[in-house]
Formats: structure tokens, C-alpha cells, sequence
């Protein structure tokens, strides 16, 4: 069975603004994507926008015991719903599978600075640092498992209640979460999913992690095909989810379906010269694209794989437009490959896009490449 899957509901949310209107106007504009380059000073980042965090997640005690990127994934996926038209659909909810790409939890700073200072001066530093980490840490400090709590959040705070499912593991993580999401829906195994993930990157914590290993730009934003060889990303905060369903359980609710999701097609490759201009040229013609009127790259800047990204896909799809979307609500991890499947879904439904490509090319390995085509 390969039953078509289609895309009824979009959430986003991003430096761009909310909703789909703001991110096409930001994908339209050439203009730079709103960027702080003083808070985490030399690193900028794209900041979340503000957001009145009641209209979808209205206690003040689910928002107060999230995060800033749970927050973001919750009301990206309420506005999903919304948009789905299946918010107040309760029974609909309860059946409705979940799944989250989403990084680990974000780091208590006081306990961090604390354990550290406190280090230097132990005469027994390992009985200390076991010590800290037993009395000192949150119970749910246990970062593998803090996405899992984006997924609970979900199903607490808009009552979807089925099964869920969480990856980690930056950029393939979302490429993975929807090749799955398609895939149950497209063999019959569920009628309907949402899928999608969050990333905040106000973080210390993050930007340290990440440029610890080279990986940051520095100083003002530069687009993304023009960093060079110095290369880098600028992470942005920033969350995406989509509502899909098979082609006939839309239609027997009345729903609109915005695009079809054809397979999702990945890859893990080694990234020697070469490797990511060869792993695009087979995941292309594995997801069956064929004269994409659009493309949506999901690169990260990172040199050389960025060049190595745009010159194939100047060879691929020399009529297409290309846009990447660290020029619009900078890089996400997890959440590249669901914002560019997002976007893509909203220019077929909205700009009469007739085929939009997406790519997700991690910034160590991993690969996606995903086709949208009007439903």
C-alpha cells in the first residue's frame, strides 16, 4: 500500500514572526532575517519573536515548568492544529500520533557556574563532582530524555494522546521524524501525524557546544552561500510542525490539503571531498524529483559542504529558485528539515508552487532531501 499522504496544517514560528503568511513575506524579502549580534557577542543568532504564549498554551503553570524551545514546539504544534482544523476535535486528538526531532534540555547555569567554582578548591574532586551531580541537578536534568518531555508537553497541553515517538540527533533527527511520519501514514498504518520539532538558540550552553567545534559564524549576518571559506551557521530559535494525513481521511473530514509529501529519502554518508555532491545527486532522484520550481536548502554554511551543496544543486535544478533558509529563520538543527517541509507545503498551497525540493544536510553527517507537489 502506498497510500498519497498530505499535509493539512502547518505551525511556525521563528525569528520571521508566527504563521505561515509572516514566513512566506520573509521568504519573498531579500532583506537580512532579524539577528541579535550583542547578547552572545561574537556569536549572533536569530531570536525567537515575542509571542503571547496564552493564545495556545493558556495555564500560566504549563508555561512557567517549560523551557523556552518546549514553549516553542507546543505552540508551533497548537498552531498546527489550528490550522488543521482539528483543535476541539478531541476524539480526532486521542488517536492522533506524534512525532518530535528535538535536541536535549537546556542547562542549569547557576548549578554549572557553581560546580565548577567549587572544583577548584576540593580536595577529592571526583567525590565533589558526584556529590554536586546527585544533591544539586533537577530531577529531570536527565538531558537524553528531555525531548521526550516536548512530546508529554504536547499531549498534556492540546490532548493529542497517541503514540509518540522522539528523535535526537541534529539535522537527521527531523529528516528522520518525517520519513517516519510519511511513511506510517503512507502505508496504512495510521490515518493521520504531526510531526515536527524545536530549537532554541538563546542559549550559552548551545553556542558553546557548537563552537567547541568550529562551527559558528561570527560577527554580522551574511547569507548563507556567501560565508566563504571561513563558513559557519548562525543557529536561530525557531520551531515547525505539520499535520499530515492520507489523501482519503482528509477529504472525509472536509479538510484542505495543502500538498503532498511524497518519501522522504536519507542518507549517512562519510564526508570526504565529493561525498555530499554524491549523496544529493542519489537522494534526488530516490525522492523522484524531477523540475522543482523551487528549492529550499536546508545548509548550514559550514564550509566546504556548502559550496559542494550549491554547485549540485545549480546541476540538479539550474531553473529553480533557490532559497536557504538560514537566510530566513537561520539554522534550527533538528528543526531544518520539518521548517523547510513546512515552507514548502505553504508555497504550493499559497504561490501555486508545482514542485518544491528540500534539502537537510547536517554540518557533520547526514543527509535528506524531501519532494512537495500540489495535492
Amino acid at each position: 500500500m502506498n497510500r498519497p499522504v498530505v499535509v493539512t496544517g502547518l505551525g511556525l514560528v521563528s525569528c520571521a514572526g508566527e504563521g505561515v503568511e509572516s514566513h512566506l513575506a520573509a521568504l519573498d524579502a531579500q532583506a537580512a532575517p532579524r539577528t541579535d549580534t550583542e547578547t552572545f557577542a561574537p556569536y549572533p543568532v536569530h531570536p525567537a519573536p515575542a509571542i503571547a504564549w496564552d493564545g495556545q498554551i493558556p495555564k500560566r503553570s504549563d508555561q512557567r515548568q517549560m523551557e523556552a524551545w518546549q514553549r516553542l514546539g507546543v505552540y508551533a504544534a497548537g498552531l498546527a492544529l489550528d490550522a488543521a482544523g482539528v483543535k476541539d476535535e478531541a476524539a480526532l486528538k486521542q488517536a492522533l500520533h506524534l512525532v518530535v526531532a528535538a535536541g536535549g534540555g537546556e542547562r542549569d547555569y547557576a548549578v554549572d557556574g557553581a560546580i565548577l567554582t567549587g572544583l577548584r578548591e576540593a580536595t577529592d574532586p571526583g567525590a565533589y563532582l558526584n556529590e554536586r551531580l546527585q544533591n544539586d541537578l533537577r530531577p529531570t536534568l536527565f538531558l537524553a530524555q528531555l525531548s521526550n518531555l516536548l512530546a508529554g508537553n504536547i499531549a498534556i497541553v492540546h490532548g493529542v494522546t497517541g503514540a509518540s515517538r522522539t528523535f535526537m540527533g541534529e539535522e537527521s533527527a527531523g529528516v528522520d521524524a518525517l520519513r517516519i511520519a510519511q511513511a506510517r501514514v503512507a502505508s496504512g498504518q495510521i490515518d493521520a501525524i504531526l510531526v515536527g520539532g524545536s530549537y532554541s538558540a538563546e542559549r550559552p550552553d548551545v553556542l558553546v557546544i557548537h563552537e567547541m567545534g568550529g562551527y559558528l559564524a561570527r560577527g554580522s549576518f551574511s547569507p548563507v552561500f556567501q560565508r566563504g571559506e571561513t563558513g559557519g551557521f548562525i543557529l536561530g530559535s525557531c520551531a515547525a510542525f505539520l499535520m499530515l494525513e492520507s489523501a482519503d481521511h482528509a477529504a472525509a473530514r472536509g479538510a484542505r490539503a495543502l500538498a503532498r509529501l511524497e518519501a522522504v529519502a536519507s542518507d549517512r554518508t562519510r564526508r570526504g571531498p565529493g561525498g555530499v555532491a554524491a549523496s544529493l545527486e542519489t537522494l534526488w532522484r530516490q525522492a523522484g524529483i524531477a523540475a522543482p520550481d523551487h528549492v529550499l536548502s536546508g545548509a548550514t554554511g559550514l564550509a566546504p559542504i556548502t559550496a559542494e551543496e550549491r554547485d549540485t544543486l545549480g546541476r540538479l535544478a539550474p531553473e529553480a529558485r533557490l532559497r536557504a533558509l538560514g537566510d530566513v529563520i537561520g539554522h534550527g538543527l533538528e528543526v531544518a528539515a520539518p521548517f523547510g517541509a513546512a515552507l514548502g507545503a505553504a508555497l504550493v498551497a499559497d504561490r501555486g508552487a508545482r514542485e518544491v525540493a528540500v534539502t537537510a544536510i547536517g554540518h557533520r553527517r547526514g543527509e535528506g532531501v524531501l519532494r512537495l507537489v500540489p495535492a
